[in-house]
């Protein structure tokens, strides 16, 4: 027997709530394991606390207000992307980098930021603003790489005593893939006939239309998009060393303190972890470079970890009041019924 509307309305409705409620109980729980199921996070917090004093203040004040424009920045960059296909506000797409950053942080690798972001995106762009997040990531990872590459050379010249024809092999052959993944990114559109080629592609073909988007980017726009990209990458590069300054991890030079940045970074990036481990592999990656500087492993936890939360858990927190207030089975095109 076909359902009436008013029937499919109420479920819809009811699924709605309980992906809602599923949401919501998934990140709470992320967020309880990461404030409070750390090793050693209670040492952390009463060091953190004990922080907390005039001298010290600025440098957490500092790195709160960059906050809003970390995330500012990447919302330029797919509001850039998006605009091709739709023309939202700036704070509407806002609202949508923050919905993704609060399904993304229980979801592996933050791949669920994909899913948040287009809960404020009509549904016939969906799969669009999807392609337009994958160029974006792809931006990011690229600038990311860059200077990380540079740091680490320039880290490794000086604290690690690796042999010169290392690092130039390592040098070498780090230009190389960047060189190649740039080639890529700006002839973006020669992947559409390369994906047609791959085994069992056919499966997919009524989503090939989409990728339409990828022939409508300009070199203009995607140079703008590496350019909100870097933006971006110095903004959280200038948040982690204020928090090393925060706690008190006392570094020769302010360009070592970037080039330790940059090679803690590169390090997160390069080495092929599964994404269960990228988070836990923060405190290792961490140690292994600032511990040349101070033998306070707490403090150098401590920074890293601090600056994990506000950058994700805040923001998250603010995202979960948006995709709790959006229809998500109409956002994903499941619901015709008004």
């Amino acid at each position: 027997m076909k359902q009436t509307p008013a029937k499919k309305w109420h479920q819809h409705k009811i699924w709605n709530w309980i992906i809602k409620v599923l949401i919501v109980a998934l990140l709470t729980w992320t967020i309880y394991k990461q404030v409070f199921g750390k090793e050693n996070i209670n040492q952390i917090w009463l060091t953190l606390i004990a922080r907390f004093t005039q001298e010290h203040l600025h440098w957490l004040i500092l790195t709160t207000l960059l906050i809003p424009i970390n995330w500012g920045l990447e919302a330029l960059k797919w509001q850039q992307l998006i605009k091709t296909f739709s023309n939202y506000t700036f704070w509407h797409i806002y609202k949508a980098i923050l919905a993704g950053i609060a399904i993304g942080l229980f979801t592996p690798n933050r791949i669920g930021e994909y899913g948040g972001r287009i809960l404020l995106v009509a549904p016939e762009h969906n799969w669009k603003a999807v392609i337009a997040t994958a160029v974006g990531g792809v931006s990011q990872l690229l600038v990311l790489l860059a200077f990380g590459l540079l740091g680490t050379i320039y880290f490794a010249s000086l604290y690690l005593m690796l042999d010169t024809y290392l690092l130039y092999l390592l040098l070498f052959i780090g230009i190389g893939l960047i060189t190649l993944m740039t080639f890529c990114f700006f002839n973006i559109d020669l992947l559409i006939p390369v994906a047609k080629r791959l085994p069992y592609i056919h499966l997919l073909k009524k989503y090939f239309k989409h990728l339409i988007v990828l022939t409508s980017y300009s070199s203009k726009e995607l140079w703008s998009a590496l350019m909100y990209s870097t933006l971006r990458f110095f903004t959280y590069s200038v948040q982690y060393y204020f928090m090393l300054q925060f706690f008190g991890i006392e570094l020769p030079s302010i360009w070592v303190g970037f080039a330790g940045v940059f090679t803690h970074y590169f390090l997160q990036t390069a080495i092929p972890l599964p994404p269960v481990m990228d988070v836990f592999a923060r405190g290792p990656m961490a140690l292994f470079v600032w511990s040349r500087f101070s033998e306070d492993q707490i403090g150098i936890l401590g920074s890293t970890y601090t600056l994990y939360l506000i950058n994700l858990i805040f923001p998250a927190i603010l995202g979960s009041i948006f995709v709790l207030k959006v229809n998500i089975i109409k956002s994903l095109g499941y619901d015709t019924v008004n």
